[in-house]
């Protein structure tokens, strides 16, 4: 007598991955935040001598990069300026204003990059220490998986000027490290962007770290551990680009030249037609 015991099916599915993507300088030329200032005095939620103080930041941002120091001054100054700030009053002012102030500000090499990462099979997460009001749309405009982004405190629909989750420096790294728990990435196999020395911890939790467009203290720590370093310069359009990663599969591809094929042929039958009947008449 012979039994035969079912023996279990072993998944042999390899990990996830995913590519962390810093947000300002990193996939769009400016500071997120600091590019809705205008819109922020338009809507009146800032004054004259804000929108000036916004765009004299935004300068130093980008010429400079921005320090611990420099950031936790702008953070302060950020959480101070928004207190009291109606919450769906930004939202709608941010949904307006996005493809004005955002899309003509995406670099070229980045958005090319996620197209890259999604083709290859990866989840795209844009960690970023600018507000989630500010940071979801635009993760949402640019095709990403997930967004990380600073969480201020609300009360009574209005910001309190206090932050409930400040994701900057380690605390980005941390925050990767959680979703990758809940997500099920292997962040040995996965890929991190970022322009600034703070986002250290952040490329240090993934296998292929990169530094984008580095400041001068990212760019030494690179040298030192053979990052590679990268240099985005083309700031585009989204509607105005060329996917590269945009073609569509070789059976639809084949499909469409053979559909192409015969309209052709029929076009040139239906002529000929047409000539040997005018011959006729």
């Amino acid at each position: 007598m012979v039994v035969a015991y079912a023996r279990p099916v072993e998944n042999h599915l390899p990990p996830r991955t995913a590519a962390f993507f810093d947000l300002d300088k990193t996939v769009i030329a400016k500071s997120s935040t600091l590019a809705f200032g205008r819109s922020f005095y338009q809507g009146g939620l800032i004054n004259r001598r804000a929108v000036l103080r916004t765009a004299y930041a935004q300068f130093v941002y980008l010429v400079g990069g921005a320090d611990h120091d420099q950031m936790e001054g702008m953070r302060k100054y950020l959480s101070e300026l928004c207190r009291g700030w109606n919450v769906q009053q930004v939202r709608e002012i941010v949904a307006e204003t996005l493809h004005d102030l955002i899309d003509p500000i995406i670099y070229d090499e980045a958005a090319s990059l996620i197209e890259e990462h999604h083709a290859a099979g990866r989840d795209v997460v844009i960690v970023s220490a600018s507000g989630s009001e500010v940071v979801e749309p635009i993760g949402e405009m640019l095709g990403a998986d997930h967004v990380v982004a600073t969480r201020m405190v609300v009360k009574d629909g209005a910001y309190n000027g206090e932050i409930e989750h400040y994701v900057y420096g380690p605390a980005k790294a941390e925050a990767i490290e959680d979703l990758a728990r809940s997500e099920g990435y292997d962040l040995e196999r996965s890929f991190a962007y970022s322009d600034s020395v703070t986002d250290i911890p952040m490329l240090e939790s993934v296998g292929h770290p990169y530094a984008v467009n580095p400041d001068r203290a990212l760019r030494r720590e690179a040298a030192a551990r053979e990052w590679p370093v990268l240099t985005f310069s083309r700031p585009v359009r989204l509607n105005q680009r060329i996917p590269s990663l945009s073609m569509p599969p070789r059976p639809v591809l084949a499909a469409a030249a053979v559909g192409a094929a015969a309209a052709t042929a029929g076009l040139v039958w239906l002529a000929a037609r047409r000539r040997r009947l005018v011959v006729m008449s």
